[in-house]
């Protein structure tokens, strides 16, 4: 039996990330668990800032990055994709929440 199937890593996209420390984080885990970063600008802070130098170390690829401009070309972009949104304010807790594979 094979497969045409391509199996890719999670992709995660940022949304006026503000926390340099936090961005780098993810992006580090992205690195090593083969993932897709995607951030939706403006970011709230410079990729020269020191804080998220430190904690990127050298796993930073800008060409693995896409950025968009803002939340409609992120969303024109994704048009027959499901998204799932992830918030603090959520009503359903992501430990409720019935995840499945992108049909």
């Amino acid at each position: 039996m094979t497969h045409n199937q391509i199996n890719e890593g999670p992709k995660i996209a940022l949304f006026e990330p503000d926390i340099p420390q936090n961005t780098a984080a993810i992006i580090r885990t992205c690195a090593c668990l083969g993932g897709k970063l995607e951030i939706i600008e403006p970011c709230g802070f410079l990729f020269n800032d020191k804080r998220f130098k430190r904690v990127v170390m050298d796993y930073m690829d800008e060409k693995e990055i896409k950025f968009y401009q803002s939340s409609d070309d992120f969303f024109r972009s994704k048009e027959n994709q499901r998204i799932i949104l992830m918030t603090t304010k959520a009503s359903i807790s992501y430990t409720k929440f019935k995840f499945k594979k992108n049909v």
